[in-house]
């Protein structure tokens, strides 16, 4: 078993380049009697649901005096589409596609943490073939570094690094290649099965993904010449938007925004799902919680990933090609859909294709829930079941709603400028927030 190690971001004076300045601004002062007429009246201003640094359609109403912010409401749901109440409608494999659609940044590891949710309930997570675990890891490390360019390139973009833009999307344009060759879909990949997978890895396909992970490294090498210190990123995150440890448990944030303020917690750690306990990766945490913190954070865990896919690559049973379907799926005809060949030949094989096709896995009774280290934190999936195959109920623990909700504490107090570096920062999307 691997043994937890941490990499820990110090406040050292070094962290940044020599006479870095922080723009940290401070809270307005109260009017007292003697200066009233020197107060005007608050604004409030709208921001969104169409600004571009929302990243979607996330609407905050800010309370301004002057450029200082006095407070921030966020206003959620302009994405609504009714997703738990769909599952209710759903076969169990049936509402898989519509994981896709939640953090639309990372659909592949949105599809294993569903998939593991089912599988609890079903009692099978600890049956599935070695291999089939390995290439669901490689599958959720690949979205999280998807995910993090995005949003690393995103919130560079929103402070005036546009060189940087292009470098990460450079890269998440290889990564979509791959997921092409895998699943037949670039975005939404609708990859894994209740039990296993679509399908087995593709001819030469590892052998691709390990020439990607050694240029990918080149790139956070590129990236961080460009940021790391950059005398206007640095100022514009440095000592901004700082979540102390106690408020980001209070408050429920999970992933680098929780990593970021020192709180060392990691659900592949803590909670080993798959083969994680087996594989060997630290875990980056962050000392003072500001944007700069979480920039740095998810930087190392893009590396972490990589070593991730590395060690799965090396150790994948059956070896990189293999068309056998055994070593994918649970050997279980009333769970996964039997080979093709069996179907035409065998009476009971077509008659549990079609069982399961018209009716879904006849899942027990019970409650479950399970959750997993996406790239936005803990993506988890509580489900009621009454038997049969379609769930009574399915609640999606989101990890971008949580992390937002910060917003209302964190925002007062800074620049109307600082409000787009901090929401870059915390990197949402509001694709599972509003589900």
């Amino acid at each position: 078993m691997a043994t937890a190690q941490t990499i820990e971001f110090r406040e050292p004076a070094s962290r940044v380049a020599d006479g870095a300045k922080s723009l940290m601004p401070t809270p307005a002062p109260a009017p007292t009697g003697d200066d009233d007429e020197l107060h005007g009246e608050k604004m409030v201003l709208n921001m969104g649901p169409s600004h571009p640094s929302t990243h979607g359609v996330l609407r905050i109403v800010l309370e301004l005096d002057g450029e200082i912010v006095t407070k921030a409401t966020p206003d959620v749901g302009y994405l609504h589409r009714g997703d738990e109440k769909i599952a209710e409608n759903m076969t169990w494999n049936q509402f898989i596609p519509y994981t896709d659609r939640l953090d639309y940044l990372a659909p592949l590891a949105n599809n294993v943490a569903y998939a593991l949710a089912v599988e609890k309930l079903l009692g099978i997570e600890k049956q599935l073939p070695p291999r089939c675990q390995y290439i669901r890891v490689i599958c959720c490390e690949m979205a999280r570094i998807s995910a993090h360019l995005l949003g690393l390139g995103a919130f560079a973009m929103d402070i005036g690094a546009l060189t940087v833009f292009l470098h990460t999307f450079t890269e998440r344009e290889k990564i979509y290649s791959l997921i092409e060759r895998l699943t037949g879909a670039r975005f939404t990949t609708s990859y894994t099965r209740i039990g296993g997978l679509s399908r087995d890895l593709p001819p030469g396909w590892a052998e691709a993904l390990a020439k990607f992970c050694d240029e990918v490294e080149v790139n956070f090498a590129e990236s961080e010449t460009l940021l790391t210190r950059n005398r206007i990123f640095v100022d514009r995150t440095r000592n901004v938007g700082i979540i102390s440890r106690a408020d980001a448990i209070d408050y429920g944030l999970t992933g680098p925004n929780l990593r970021g303020s020192g709180v060392d917690y990691d659900v592949r750690k803590a909670s080993p799902y798959l083969v994680y306990g087996e594989l060997d990766f630290e875990v980056p945490v962050g000392s003072v919680g500001d944007s700069y913190d979480r920039y740095l954070v998810r930087m190392e865990e893009m590396r972490q990933s990589v070593r991730l896919i590395r060690q799965c690559l090396a150790q994948l049973p059956g070896g990189g090609d293999n068309e056998s379907k055994e070593l994918i799926s649970v050997p279980d005809g009333k769970i996964t859909l039997p080979p093709k060949t069996k179907v035409l030949t065998s009476m009971e094989e077509l008659i549990h294709q079609f069982m399961l096709v018209t009716q879904g896995i006849n899942a027990p009774a019970g409650e479950v829930y399970f959750g997993a280290e996406n790239p936005k934190g803990e993506l988890g999936f509580y489900i009621n079941s009454r038997g049969g195959g379609t769930p009574y109920r399915l609640k999606i623990r989101a990890p971008s709603f949580c992390n937002l909700s910060i917003l209302p504490h964190v925002l007062p107090g800074h620049l109307m400028s600082d409000v787009v570096s901090i929401l870059g920062s915390i990197d949402f999307v509001m694709g599972e927030c509003d589900r």
